[in-house]
């Protein structure tokens, strides 16, 4: 198995070295355009090995597509981070051409990989992955679900006093301010959370939920990368190990949910093929129309890259 990550700065560093320590592929291969910055990081990573007793052998290269020919997986994490005032839209241009380039240059080099897309903004740039890797679309999906249900289990975790391994939760829609988290499919040791919390704490975590990356943005000057670092290894893991997880993913929905022609995040089923199956849940009404009005953001988003000459 060999899996690489497009992008050695803190989320793509972070994502290979849980790769790593996982021993989730044989071979792993970092590639940044700034050189040196993938060799040292991917040193620094290897010399974690016999500490952590893992036998994964990891290198890093200076835009050098022809190392990661053949590779399994691979994950983008390429693309300009969010700075403090920067909205994840303003980024569209600069880290779409970023994107389309690294695409096209790993497709040269393997054909058959499996594309897990995490440059932001997440759900444009998981569009413009599948736009220039010209393969079946359950081989391009983003990483963004993952992440947002973490933050909504860890805020839950903190609130309730209890361990976060307990909290299971679903939460569709764009990764942004319109996600749409869904407290009635989230349940703490199987008790449903409405149980357990009163409705104006929860509806609290919930809107904490949605500026999550903001609030990290804010306090460090830029985007978080531990939990995103961390989300991308765990669905790289699920298709190399061919687990079947169920996660939310931003994939490309074709009338699911009565919804066509757009990236957005829904539960899936994760394993060697990458999407096996998209889970359509039997949402009430009010969740229907949160989830349309978050695809409706997305659009036009989507919208905006199409008419961009790139």
């Amino acid at each position: 198995m060999k899996v690489t990550v497009v992008g050695a700065g803190n989320v793509g560093a972070t994502c290979a070295n849980v790769l790593s320590h996982n021993e989730t592929a044989n071979e792993i291969i970092l590639l940044d355009i700034k050189e040196g910055i993938a060799e040292g990081k991917a040193i620094d990573i290897w010399q974690t090995s016999p500490i952590g007793l893992s036998d994964s052998r990891i290198h890093g290269v200076t835009s050098d597509y022809n190392a990661t020919a053949d590779s399994d997986i691979v994950v983008i994490t390429s693309g300009m981070p969010r700075k403090p005032g920067m909205s994840r839209d303003d980024l569209i241009a600069t880290n779409a051409a970023i994107v389309k380039e690294v695409t096209e240059n790993i497709m040269k080099h393997s054909p058959d990989t499996i594309l897990v897309v995490v440059s932001n903004p997440l759900d444009v740039m998981t569009y413009q992955a599948f736009l220039s890797a010209g393969v079946d679309s359950k081989k391009v999906f983003g990483m963004a679900g993952i992440l947002d249900t973490a933050r909504y289990r860890a805020f839950l975790s903190g609130a309730l006093n209890v361990s976060p391994k307990d909290i299971q939760a679903v939460l569709m829609g764009g990764h942004g301010d319109t996600m749409v988290p869904l407290p009635r499919y989230t349940t703490v040791g199987g008790i449903p959370v409405t149980e357990l919390i009163n409705e104006e704490d929860l509806n609290a975590i919930i809107e904490r939920t949605k500026f999550g990356g903001g609030e990290i943005v804010k306090l460090l000057g830029t985007s978080a990368w531990y939990a995103p670092g961390e989300a991308a290894a765990q669905m790289v893991e699920a298709i190399a190990r061919d687990q079947k997880r169920v996660f939310p993913v931003c994939t490309w929905l074709q009338g699911e949910y009565g919804l066509k022609d757009i990236y957005l995040g829904v539960p899936v089923v994760l394993g060697k093929n990458g999407i096996e199956k998209i889970i359509e849940l039997d949402l009430n009404s009010e969740e229907k129309a949160l989830l349309n009005d978050s695809a409706g953001a997305v659009r036009k988003v989507l919208d905006v890259l199409d008419g961009m000459d790139i």
